[in-house]
């Protein structure tokens, strides 16, 4: 039997890098989850997802994701296989797209142990897996899909809420009540000017704020991102050559679609072929297609922008682009260059500087996007060196995260200042660039926890 203890708040992950968001709140003997991502970026970071979980999955009474990214879902099937049994809670967005995800994620896994077997540079003999795509399969079974604004009762006087985040299909702030306590936290927090999806829903007056950083230090830039699109695709083009458009599958794909269609429509790029290479992709715009009132736009602008391109599906019709030459736009995932089909086009024409790299969203520290975008230009994949001649060009205004100053302004509509302001999922220097801005242009009181730091929730007002 469980005992009864003060609420506490406990920092399983996103503390001290923008990837991992795990956060554990236990009130009255309860113990429920908050997201339960993935470690990515940097070795040291990654070498996180293979410790033991802080607690036993199986004292675990819930878990509730904010959406669908593994940085904040990639773990849910370890959880599981571990002992987790309860249910996982989630919107109906997020609920489906994890079914695009998790299995696609527990596949990627095995073909990393697979290789790194063949290399012999795994420490286990045979080289194992974090997971599988079974065990991914499986763990779809405990999903609860859950309404936006529905009050969810999870026992012990505990409640949450699935609030609208904007982001992407799906995506949610949730709200907590506990013992007294309102704990209320970002995940990721979209942009009042996204082109595709809604803004956030404001921010109502809290006791405990936890909050996304991953833009904490800085603002997205002036110049419409279409604009920049615009410019790179006229060039490349001119020169005859391809443009590599690295995607996060979900969201980013449907982003940059929109606006080559935009370009297109107004006359403003070639009519070159665009082949969108990532059957997650394929398979997410369907949800999109049924979750119409998550979104911006309008039934006719959805299908010109899918129109636009050849949907590539099998292996072989990738295999075929990477002969097929410029000019040409391939948009394909990762985002953040960590995997998939996007590094088989590198290494097909990274090489040559007739060709073009848009990186189009945030580089966590430690991917070969971070490096590239760095100035490294020398990408290790799947055991070669490929030198990077093409041009490389990183886009933030992509980006599906409210930056810093669209936090704080997402902040000022709350009616009063929490308690604490607890700032996570961030690279260090912005969540403290964060924080700062947070206590000097809001006097709120606010501080960027530790990794497995615990703090017991004080007592109610």
């Amino acid at each position: 039997m469980k005992s009864k203890h003060p609420a506490r708040l406990r920092f399983f992950g996103a503390t001290d890098t923008v990837t991992g968001s795990r956060y554990l709140l236990e009130s009255g003997g309860t113990r429920i989850l908050i997201d339960c991502g993935l470690f990515q970026g940097y070795k040291r970071i990654r070498d996180r997802n293979r410790t033991p979980f802080p607690v036993p999955p199986a004292s675990i009474d819930a878990v509730l994701l904010t959406h669908a990214h593994l940085d904040h879902t990639g773990y849910v099937p370890a959880l599981v296989r571990d002992g987790f049994t309860g249910p996982v809670y989630a919107t109906h967005g997020t609920s489906e797209l994890c079914k695009l995800l998790l299995p696609d994620s527990g596949h990627l896994q095995e073909e990393e142990a697979r290789y790194a077997e063949y290399r012999g540079s795994s420490v286990h003999s045979p080289a194992l897996p974090l997971y599988t795509a079974a065990d991914a399969v499986k763990s779809l079974n405990s999903f609860r899909p859950q309404d936006f604004d529905a009050p969810l009762e999870l026992g012990d006087g505990i409640e949450a809420t699935f609030l609208p985040a904007g982001h992407i299909l799906g995506a949610a702030q949730i709200h907590l009540s506990a013992e007294g306590h309102s704990i209320h936290f970002t995940g990721d927090l979209g942009r009042a000017d996204d082109p595709l999806m809604f803004a956030p829903r404001d921010l109502e007056s809290v006791d405990v704020l936890v909050t996304e950083s991953t833009y904490g230090n800085r603002t997205h830039p002036a110049e419409h991102p279409e604009d920049l699109l615009g410019d790179v695709v006229r060039r490349v083009a001119k020169r005859n050559g391809v443009i590599l458009i690295a995607a996060f599958a979900v969201g980013r794909a449907e982003t940059l679609l929109l606006h080559l269609s935009r370009l297109r429509h107004k006359g403003l790029i070639p009519d070159i072929p665009v082949y969108l290479n990532s059957p997650m992709a394929i398979d997410a715009s369907y949800m999109y297609r049924k979750h119409r009132e998550e979104h911006r736009l309008r039934a006719n602008e959805f299908e010109e922008m899918y129109k636009l391109a050849t949907m590539t599906r099998t292996a072989d019709d990738s295999k075929l682009l990477n002969l097929r030459g410029g000019p040409m736009i391939i948009i394909s995932a990762s985002g953040m260059l960590t995997g998939g089909r996007i590094l088989h086009h590198i290494e097909a024409y990274g090489p040559d500087p007739k060709n073009a790299l848009i990186l189009s969203g945030y580089q966590a520290g430690g991917t070969r996007g971070a490096a590239l975008t760095a100035g490294n230009h020398d990408l290790r994949i799947y055991g070669q060196d490929v030198r990077i001649r093409a041009e490389v060009i990183p886009i933030e205004g992509f980006s599906a995260h409210a930056d810093a100053d669209g936090i704080i302004r997402w902040m000022r509509t709350a009616l009063q200042a929490p308690r604490m302001t607890y700032i996570t999922h961030g690279e260090p220097e912005a969540s403290d660039a964060l924080r700062a801005r947070i206590k000097r242009e809001m006097g709120w009181s606010a501080r960027v926890p530790e990794y497995l730091e615990s703090i017991q929730l004080e007592n109610p007002h």
